[in-house]
């Protein structure tokens, strides 16, 4: 199975404990093509159509549909869970969930 950075694929993210965001959806593939090629998880952002005003969340659309990427939620996901893939995301929406991970992890 070939899995591309920034490609949106459907993911069983189920079980999960708490907060989590739950189910089977659509996730951003957030890891570089280096490591999807010979790992065997990948790490992954979730995507939800309920927007909240958080710093940690990209707006963006995909299918027709508005919503966010939960750079909050991101979280390292054995490619067992991954049902199929669903397309890519705009590469200005990729570009900004980049410039939003560096802000998440910056050491300021």
């Amino acid at each position: 199975m070939v899995i591309r950075r920034f490609e949106v694929w459907l993911i069983n993210i189920d079980p999960t404990i708490g907060k989590e965001i739950k189910k089977t959806r659509p996730c951003l593939v957030i890891s570089p093509d280096e490591a999807n090629k010979f790992l065997d998880t990948i790490i992954g952002a979730p995507m939800t159509t309920i927007i909240r005003n958080y710093p940690t969340r990209v707006n963006c659309v995909f299918q027709k549909k508005s919503g966010q990427v939960a750079i909050d939620q991101i979280r390292s996901l054995d490619k067992i869970r991954m049902v199929k893939k669903l397309g890519t995301l705009d590469e200005q929406v990729c570009k900004v969930v980049c410039e939003t991970l560096l802000e998440y992890f910056s050491f300021e």
